[in-house]
């Protein structure tokens, strides 16, 4: 379980939070605080005031893959191959086992005809393909995942969904401004001013919703 307590983080505040394991989504106006909780969770932002523990550990001490929304802040290197490795050589795994890792990720992910090429070439939709492929490769505790499916068609999108859920990662929290990925996941959070104004299933926290744009077209037609 991940814990919030007491949570002081720039316009964030948080006095009690449970992430339990699955996928969590998180949803609600730009500025209210949505990044800002990604960002603690993944141990990007140190809070002011306030723990956060990942099964009982700092998220300084747990494995973590983090997507940054914007492809290009991705990137660490300039080819895809050694951008896919990086996190492995992070880790000092052993040089052999390395390719062997890169090799078997890239093709279950189908990425095997991007090892050759220079990140900077590829497109934004491919970029942010290769980001959520390098986030998984150690099958982190936690996957933190800002908007990236806001530069990722609709089949594609489908598609690392299933990668996503077949990763094996106990923890995936995602920002999305897209409310039918957030319907698909466990559990939904919704922030506004820095305060999780609703919390609970996407069933439930939809119903809270019903009449704003925070509600996912398909239910408003087939609802």
């Amino acid at each position: 379980m991940i814990t919030l307590h007491n949570i002081r983080c720039r316009s964030l505040t948080i006095d009690h939070l449970e992430i339990l394991p699955g996928i969590t989504s998180i949803i609600g106006p730009n500025g209210g605080g949505k990044t800002t909780l990604l960002r603690l969770c993944a141990g990007l932002l140190t809070p002011m005031n306030g723990t956060v523990l990942i099964d009982g550990k700092t998220p300084g001490q747990t494995e973590t893959g983090y997507v940054n929304e914007f492809p290009d802040r991705n990137i660490l290197f300039p080819t895809v191959n050694d951008e896919l490795a990086s996190p492995l050589r992070f880790s000092h795994v052993p040089c052999k086992e390395i390719t062997e890792i890169v090799t078997a990720h890239a093709r279950a992910w189908d990425i095997c005809h991007l090892l050759g090429r220079r990140m900077q070439d590829l497109s934004g939709g491919e970029k942010m393909l290769m980001a959520l492929a390098t986030a998984c490769i150690t099958r982190p505790t936690l996957l933190a995942l800002d908007e990236y499916d806001s530069h990722l068609d609709a089949s594609r999108c489908a598609t690392i969904e299933t990668m996503i859920q077949q990763s094996g990662t106990t923890y995936i929290i995602r920002c999305t401004q897209q409310m039918e990925t957030a319907a698909s996941g466990d559990y939904l959070l919704f922030i506004d001013h820095g305060h999780i104004i609703h919390a609970g299933t996407p069933a439930a926290v939809f119903a809270s919703l019903s009449g704003t744009p925070y509600y996912p077209l398909s239910w408003r037609c087939f609802g």
